[in-house]
């Protein structure tokens, strides 16, 4: 595989991270409160980070079964069909969690970051371990796994806090 081509499978799932974070952006400037640029911000993520980035994953290791195990650098086992699911229950907690509360948007965080930490810590032993520098193992994969329920839970207990704080009259 030419360096390019790496380049571009490796950074591929930072799509699902950018996306959203460009889109929130662009959506926040319209915001005239902290509290409604939060919420743009969480439900862009919700959607776009996890909702569709988990289904994005569904869809690939279902469709595309040689082709995922390839990326991921392992061979073909049951196990591809284990994630395409795992990644459906993702997606569908990343839709619920457009229209949450912060309370359950930490809990859908949390319940993320179990699976994808954990995914995070099986690619970097493998890395190391095992030498598997494929482009699904490491680079943007490690990233979105790390930062996409990280920035979950971030927001929605800013959220809850702003939430808390009580305002000033003036």
């Amino acid at each position: 595989m030419d360096t390019l081509s790496y380049l571009g499978r490796s950074a591929f799932p930072l799509v699902w991270i950018l996306v959203p974070a460009a889109g929130a952006v662009v959506a926040a400037r319209r915001a005239t409160s902290a509290r409604e640029r939060l919420e743009i911000w969480q439900r862009w993520w919700a959607i776009g980070a996890m909702g569709f980035g988990s289904l994005w994953m569904t869809v690939a290791f279902l469709a595309f079964p040689d082709a995922m195990a390839t990326t991921i650098g392992f061979g073909r086992t049951p196990f591809l069909f284990e994630i395409a699911f795992a990644n459906l229950g993702l997606a569908v907690m990343g839709f619920r969690a457009a229209s949450a509360s912060a309370r359950e948007r930490i809990t859908i965080g949390l319940g993320a970051g179990m699976f994808l930490w954990g995914a995070a810590a099986g690619h970097v032993y493998q890395w190391f371990a095992n030498g598997v520098h494929s482009p699904g193992n490491t680079g943007g994969v490690l990233v979105s796994d790390v930062l996409i329920p990280a920035v979950m839970i971030i927001l929605a207990v800013r959220s809850r806090r702003l939430v808390a704080t009580p305002r000033l009259a003036v």
